[in-house]
């Protein structure tokens, strides 16, 4: 049995202003200035109260307990109000689905995000099914610490070797070096190739109409196991 985990920001939702948002929110309450938006997306992938302590550097630490809620309770009420719908990135739902359809093949997700904002981005979607394991900003540390996909391996009874991480950081990719697993960057995200690549990603694709061949490729399926 194969295991492919999906970030969720950057990889299959386009969430840049959403977190931007989010962001500015939380530096808002504090009375900080909001950082430039390169600098900002740079820590999308990393848990909120990490992302905000890499933002706010030493000296800021105090804050970010009330940055992060001020956070929270905006998404919380953005999406009460029907906000905060983050696009699926084009062909990201066929290449789910497709891999979804394979009786080798264990779907998941690990994210900086808490799992309420996942089950928001699956429901919107209609993606409920397809993904058996869900890692979160709830459960373990933050990427690129491994707990998450010790976990999904762990769960899925997946081997390190049969596993692949999908995602656009290099918290990613980092995250699946250390759990042992393959790494595939995309690049539509909010790293650059240089920061994927030196993170170690095993390979790079540039939309998802290359996904099926890099992940087929990768893990050497067997083509005749539908």
């Amino acid at each position: 049995m194969y295991l492919i985990v999906f970030d969720v920001d950057g990889t299959l939702v386009d969430s840049q202003n959403t977190i931007l948002h989010g962001l500015q929110v939380g530096f808002d309450a504090v009375g900080l200035g909001m950082p430039d938006r390169e600098t900002a997306l740079s820590i999308v992938g990393r848990s909120l109260e990490n992302a905000f302590s890499d933002l706010v550097g030493p000296s800021g630490l105090d804050k970010v307990p009330a940055m992060a809620e001020a956070y929270r309770q905006s998404k919380v009420a953005r999406r009460e109000q029907g906000l905060d719908v983050d696009p699926l990135y084009p062909g990201a739902r066929e290449a789910i689905d497709k891999l979804h359809a394979r009786e080798d093949v264990l779907l998941g997700i690990a994210t900086g995000k808490a799992m309420r904002g996942v089950s928001h981005m699956l429901e919107i979607h209609d993606l409920s099914g397809r993904f058996v394991t869900f890692q979160t900003a709830d459960t373990s540390p933050s990427k690129p610490h491994p707990d998450m996909l010790l976990r999904a391996m762990a769960e899925t009874g997946a081997d390190p070797e049969r596993t692949l991480m999908i995602g656009d950081t290099g918290f990613d990719m980092a995250m699946a070096k250390a759990a042992g697993a393959h790494a595939l960057g995309v690049t539509w995200g909010y790293h650059d190739h240089s920061r994927l690549n030196e993170t170690g990603a095993d390979r790079l694709v540039h939309h998802y109409g290359e996904l099926d061949a890099a992940v087929s490729e990768m893990l050497k399926f067997n083509e005749e196991t539908i």
